[in-house]
């Protein structure tokens, strides 16, 4: 707590703004955002490194997020306050922290991907601003934000060294959408669990579901696109990437707000919201792209 006294002591209008701007980074819609464009127009391998060491290390942190059912850093101590403009996003427990995993998982993943120097380094910059403004901004202590690094390179690291191999092998991929769907379960037996005895209310495992939603949209969509879809990243001009790009996002965002102007919230309806979101991504636009947009003759098994 003595740190965090320390950054509360050093802040200022202008910081309190720029790590707000910089924490967003770690948030779901970047995560979301920057999954699509890699998956959609760049290069699929990569989304795959991304999308499973984004899932599982999420379902990890949401998982201990509500088992440890650790409070916030001015819940424990009430002499500290955190930047107000950044406890809106400040939901549930404190440790680990969710947005140091989101960036970590997902800036840390294209970090090991790209090859120039100076990408890499922005990538890695990226992760440790996310991290620190996290502290800054009062919402988490060091040890959230060092366990969540910890655990989010880890699986980084783990999902690096399953996707080396050139083709990957469709039994690859099913061994590890299995893996994916079980951990996703899991995940959700435990949630329930604690919910169900009365552990902890429904407002603390809602994150843990949506996780379980995405999880099991990511597992299921990466199998069935590599099998049975395995679509071109490429087409023909600069303009038709924009137009994918803006056709698939208009798709992410009427799934994920019209639906929830339809159905409202809860657990059941935004677990089924998320799983949704990414079976779009990964299946459901795929096809459109496969149909419309990419190049004849391009194999999308190995982009």
């Amino acid at each position: 707590m003595e740190f965090l006294r320390l950054l509360e002591s050093l802040r200022t209008p202008f910081l309190d703004g720029a790590f707000n701007l910089i924490t967003r980074l770690g948030e779901e819609t970047v995560g979301v955002a920057v999954l699509c464009v890699v998956f959609w127009c760049i290069n699929k391998r990569i989304a795959y490194v991304i999308g499973v060491a984004y899932f599982l290390s999420g379902l990890t942190v949401q998982g201990m997020k509500i088992c440890f059912r650790i409070d916030r850093p001015w819940v424990v101590d009430t002499n500290l306050k955190p930047v107000p403009s950044a406890l809106a996003n400040a939901t549930g427990y404190s440790f680990p922290s969710g947005h140091t995993q989101s960036a970590t998982a997902l800036f840390g993943s294209l970090g090991t991907k790209i090859k120039n120097k100076p990408g890499r380094a922005l990538c890695f910059l990226l992760v440790a601003l996310v991290a620190f403004s996290r502290l800054y901004l009062g919402v988490h202590t060091p040890l959230d934000v060092v366990a969540s690094l910890l655990i989010s390179f880890l699986f980084v690291l783990l999902t690096v060294k399953l996707f080396d191999d050139d083709p990957i092998s469709k039994k690859r991929i099913l061994v590890l959408a299995v893996f994916m769907a079980l951990y996703t379960a899991a995940t959700a037996a435990l949630a329930s669990a604690l919910y169900l005895n009365g552990t902890i209310n429904q407002s603390y495992i809602s994150d843990s579901f949506k996780a379980v939603g995405a999880g099991a949209g990511f597992a299921a969509g990466m199998y069935v696109e590599r099998v049975y879809i395995n679509f071109s990243v490429k087409t023909k001009n600069i303009l038709l990437q924009f137009v994918k790009l803006v056709l698939g996002f208009a798709g992410v965002l009427l799934i994920k707000e019209g639906s929830a102007l339809i159905t409202g919230t809860g657990l059941v309806v935004d677990t089924v919201r998320y799983f949704l979101i990414i079976i779009w991504v990964t299946v459901l636009f795929p096809l459109v792209i496969k149909r419309f947009f990419a190049s004849r003759g391009e194999s999308g098994a190995k982009s």
